[in-house]
């Protein structure tokens, strides 16, 4: 099942179509020389874009920069050899390829303990419970999401109102739900009738007087609305991921908060018991690791 939504940075320039939670903006994941407390024995694997250039080997790339050819950083890839690997690249003096990867973990480089194989042919579908869930929380009103004032069911509506609730102190987030348009049943929605401010939900999530903001909204918008409550504000949340990326520095490879489940997301390359200290540390479920490497049981 695909859930159709898009998380909104106020104010809204204009409606953009995401199908499938595309993507999260990237931090810097170079190597680091912090200590680790991985299993030196653990055997780990993910599939990951692979590239050396002239100014480094072999590294797992955590982004790639969209150029030709591409760029990116990440941890050192011990043991690999172009010669030995099918489907390679190169362009410019950077070679490059989509893997399958498995081998030890040391904190700041994968050994290889098994041959890299072709990711392509072997990289797993995304389970629907990995994907962004943009579902409006609130129960629809008596017969359906509608909009209920034509007039300010626009664009510029949808501005006004996403400003208005970044405005608040006890702001939360807010995204759309797309799930009501007709077009999101399409195998290939087409953007223009996605991009329709009439057959959307606007979600805002607060942590104080949902009834009040509810009104005020209302003032300013005029289609489809749904205010939920959330344990912290937008701002609890950045200071949050800002400590949490401040301790973890480039073992990091990326972070966002995310107002659909008012938790922090942080990507790693291995999480060596990280998502348990930081449940104790927040609260469970507060910040939310995701580890591209993962155990070979």
């Amino acid at each position: 099942m695909r859930h159709f939504g898009w998380i909104v940075a106020a104010p809204v320039a204009a409606l953009l179509l995401a199908a499938c939670g595309d993507e999260e903006a990237p931090i810097s994941a170079s190597p680091s020389d912090a200590p680790s407390s991985a299993d030196p024995g653990q055997v780990y694997t993910g599939f990951f874009t692979v590239l050396e250039s002239a100014e480094h080997g072999p590294q797992l790339c955590s982004v790639v920069m969209e150029s030709y050819p591409p760029q990116c950083g990440g941890p050192d890839v011990l043991g690999w050899n172009w010669d030995e690997t099918p489907d390679a690249e190169t362009v410019d003096g950077v070679t490059w390829g989509f893997y399958s990867v498995t081998g030890t973990w040391d904190g700041t480089a994968l050994t290889l303990t098994e041959a890299p194989l072709p990711g392509a042919a072997t990289s797993p579908m995304v389970p629907d419970d990995a994907l962004p869930d943009f579902t409006s929380p609130c129960e629809p009103p008596a017969g359906g999401w509608a909009v209920v004032d034509p007039a300010t069911a626009t664009q510029a509506a949808l501005d006004a109102a996403t400003a208005l609730a970044a405005s608040e102190p006890d702001f939360a987030g807010v995204w759309v739900d797309q799930s009501i348009n007709p077009a999101s049943t399409e195998p290939t929605p087409d953007e223009g009738a996605m991009n329709d401010p009439t057959k959307l939900v606007l979600n805002a999530r607060f942590t104080g007087d949902l009834e009040r903001h509810e009104a005020d909204l209302r003032a300013v918008w005029g289609g489809a609305l749904c205010v939920s409550a959330a344990e912290h504000t937008e701002q609890d949340l950045l200071a949050i991921q800002e400590e949490v990326l401040a301790e973890l520095g480039e073992l990091a490879s990326g972070a966002g908060t995310d107002p659909t489940t008012g938790a922090v997301t942080v990507d790693v390359f291995v999480d060596d018991g990280l998502q348990a200290r930081l449940d104790q540390q927040y609260g469970a479920g507060v910040v939310r690791v995701t580890a591209a490497l993962q155990p070979v049981e």
